[in-house]
């Protein structure tokens, strides 16, 4: 089964976390909490602005994203718990060191 999400709704799988301390610790499922850090592997063609023009989405299919603690409502496709949210619940895109730039 495919989903296509509509207007500015994008799919996010959670990108999970290690499981250990930087001491060696083993954390137990029941202790930790639930990564706010996600891939988004669906996105909706963008929301309509008030004159009815699609605004496109600034986050793409692949993109490596942060999100707040409680955003989007999580569902169960193909056996998978993935996370439906809006373009507004994220708080930002995740690059590669490379890619980042130097404030001047």
């Amino acid at each position: 089964m495919t989903f296509r999400p509509l207007h500015d709704r994008i799919l996010v799988r959670r990108i999970e976390v290690d499981e250990k301390t930087a001491g060696g610790i083993i954390i137990p499922d029941t202790a930790k909490e639930k990564p706010q850090e996600g891939e988004v592997i669906a996105a909706g063609p963008g929301a309509r602005d008030d004159s009815g023009q699609l605004q496109p989405l600034d986050v793409k299919v692949g993109d490596r994203i942060l999100f707040g603690k409680w955003s989007g409502t999580e569902i169960k496709l193909n056996g998978e718990d993935l996370l439906i949210m809006k373009e507004s619940d994220v708080l930002g895109v995740i690059e590669a060191a490379g890619n980042m730039q130097k404030a001047a």
